[in-house]
């Protein structure tokens, strides 16, 4: 479940901000951080990544808040910056796939004892985040934010700058390819 500020909570916040109380964006951040950096991981599959796109993400949007249409919402505009710049990390680093890379779940305070159940489901954790990595970049991104992101295809569409109808067959293609990929592994 996705925790999301009201369009006139945002509203407030960023006008705030374009008034001088910078502070105030750190309200936009907490808010969005964790989304955008679950974006950006499942897309690179790099934690490092992860936080350095996270991290350009919001310094774009400050730097270019007063371009943004406060009739629209903050987290659409936010969410397109970050994955516009996803996207270009993406083409300009290419997708090094490889079975070693980080889990979203492979955290410091993992330190329990795992039980069978545990282990087993690490284990298809892992796999399937190896096979959405394999993705193409276009369906990888709208499984990410249809089921990881949980936003509505209406969302999505605005986000990626597509159509309606594209989006659902991009998620409906992803799932499909998802589906073989981790069939075959």
């Amino acid at each position: 479940m996705r925790f999301l500020m009201i369009q006139t909570e945002e509203n407030q916040i960023v006008q705030r901000v374009l008034q001088g109380e910078s502070g105030a964006f750190a309200d936009l951040v907490d808010a969005f951080k964790g989304m955008i950096f679950n974006l950006a991981f499942r897309m690179t599959g790099s934690r490092q990544d992860a936080e350095d796109l996270s991290q350009e993400t919001f310094i774009r949007a400050y730097k270019s808040l007063r371009q943004f249409d406060q009739r629209k919402r903050f987290f659409t505009w936010i969410y397109t910056i970050g994955l516009n710049l996803i996207r270009n990390h993406i083409k300009k680093h290419g997708r090094e796939i490889t079975r070693g890379d980080e889990s979203l779940h492979n955290t410091a305070d993992d330190l329990h004892s795992p039980s069978e159940l545990d282990v087993i489901r690490a284990q298809e954790t892992g796999r399937l985040e190896f096979c959405l990595r394999r993705l193409p970049p276009d369906l990888r991104e709208a499984v990410v934010l249809r089921f990881y992101q949980d936003l509505s295809f209406e969302e999505i569409a605005e986000i990626s700058s597509v159509s309606l109808s594209a989006v659902k067959m991009r998620v409906y293609r992803g799932l499909e390819r998802l589906k073989q990929l981790m069939s075959e592994d």
